[in-house]
């Protein structure tokens, strides 16, 4: 599983809340894609200070964290410091909810998804697309269409990976952009691309990943346009505590941008 890049930055600033300001609650930071098929992760971190300039705040070690489906409660086992395991695969299937539990600083945390089917008929239109070198990007014209099944209009996101990275930029203004990224599908069953969505040449994998609306509240959260002079709580759904607890299912199709 790929993690989202903007969804990271986010839970950055989940510790950096005017809650944190306040002090009143040292609150813990989740962070747990669950993946039908995959081993259970949950990594658990301590809030930051607003002058903190690190990525995350530091590893919570040492707790019993338990994940429900329902049926069995299971012991995590902490693998590294902060990140807490459950290896059999079998455990996270579609359909079911799963319910996080644990305690941090004499506080009850806990939060729960609901594992959501597979994406149904992914697919692209092109698997070769083309945008000559220029030193601007203007064109809005389409140049690939992703399409699915979705008559219930769930919420999707495509994640474009790029195994090239950023050796080959489509132009000098590219170079300052992300070559991978995230993008909400807003609840459609087609995404239109066109030569502005890339910044660089190379391989891409699109992932559609079905997610569920905590996911959809935290990808959109206002906090990435928060600043130290103006901040606001970012969406969650831990009780007594920041971040994300949240099940998804991906399909993924290959394509090629080239010159």
């Amino acid at each position: 599983m790929r993690l989202f890049i903007g969804v990271a930055a986010l839970l950055m600033l989940a510790s950096c809340s005017k809650d944190t300001i306040s002090n009143t609650v040292n609150l813990p930071v989740v962070e747990a894609y669950l993946v039908a098929g995959n081993v259970a992760t949950v990594k658990l971190y301590q809030q930051k200070e607003l002058t903190d300039t690190a990525k995350y705040g530091a590893a919570i070690k040492g707790l019993k964290v338990y994940i429900s489906d329902g049926t069995n409660n299971v012991l995590l086992t902490e693998t590294t410091a902060g990140t807490y395991t459950y290896s059999d695969k079998t455990f996270l299937v579609a359909g079911k909810t799963y319910s996080l539990q644990f305690t941090y600083n004499s506080q009850s945390v806990s939060a729960t998804t609901v594992m959501p089917q597979k994406p149904v008929g992914f697919a692209t239109q092109n698997t070769n697309i083309y945008i000559a070198q220029s030193s601007v990007n203007t064109t809005l014209d389409t140049l690939n269409r992703f399409t699915w099944q979705n008559p219930d209009s769930l919420n999707h996101v495509l994640v474009f990976i790029n195994a090239d990275g950023a050796s080959f930029p489509l132009n000098s203004f590219g170079i300052s952009r992300a070559y991978n990224f995230e993008l909400n599908t807003d609840q459609a069953s087609v995404y239109y691309i066109t030569q502005r969505t890339f910044a660089y040449y190379g391989h891409y994998q699109a992932i559609l990943y079905r997610v569920n609306s905590e996911f959809i509240n935290l990808f959109k959260s206002n906090t990435f346009n928060s600043s130290s002079q103006s901040l606001s709580n970012t969406a969650t759904n831990v009780v007594n505590g920041f971040g994300i607890f949240t099940a998804m299912q991906g399909d993924t199709v290959a394509f090629n941008v080239l010159n």
